[in-house]
């Protein structure tokens, strides 16, 4: 496994649609395991192929449960509406409000080859549409209703303590 440089906002492979995994190779295996090993290392909660610089559609989620490795994800079912704050390791230091699903079902292929449906709510919806968007060349920055700099984050967060 290796660590893997994430391209960050202004990158223009971040806003190119990403091709279909049509083969599971070592490559596409070695791929998602240093997706992961930089998503770990970067502190985040998923990554896209994308944010690596491979034009794949392969997304990585760890939302605290274990780490979950979705190859050509599909979203098939999509109900409610939250809207809540989101980063991204290919935005730094910025934080927006976005609407997402409330709940979401999607098809995708594990590194086996295997067709899997999960259902994902809340958070762990949140992350699987984050992480989608990426592999259609879409920033949360494109959806947010408003976006802070993480300090100006922190002094709201102190003001309503107050």
């Amino acid at each position: 496994m290796a660590l893997r440089e994430i391209r960050l906002d202004g990158d223009p492979i971040l806003r190119k649609k990403s091709k279909e995994i049509t083969k599971i190779n070592d490559r596409i295996k070695t791929l998602l395991d240093d997706m992961v090993e930089t998503m770990n290392e970067a502190n985040g909660v998923g990554l896209a192929a994308p944010q690596v610089g491979i034009l794949r559609r392969a997304v990585v989620i760890d939302v605290g449960e274990g780490v979950i490795k979705l190859i050509n994800p599909e979203i098939i079912e999509a109900n409610g509406a939250i809207i809540d704050l989101e980063g991204c390791l290919s935005v730094p230091n910025l934080n927006g409000k976005v609407e997402r699903p409330e709940k979401v079902k999607v098809r995708f292929m594990d590194n086996n080859g295997d067709m899997k449906i999960i259902e994902a709510t809340d958070f762990f919806a949140r992350a699987i549409c984050h992480e989608i968007d990426h592999l259609d060349g879409i920033l949360y920055t494109d959806k947010a209703i408003e976006i802070f700099s993480v300090e100006e984050e922190e002094e709201v967060e102190v003001q309503e303590e107050e």
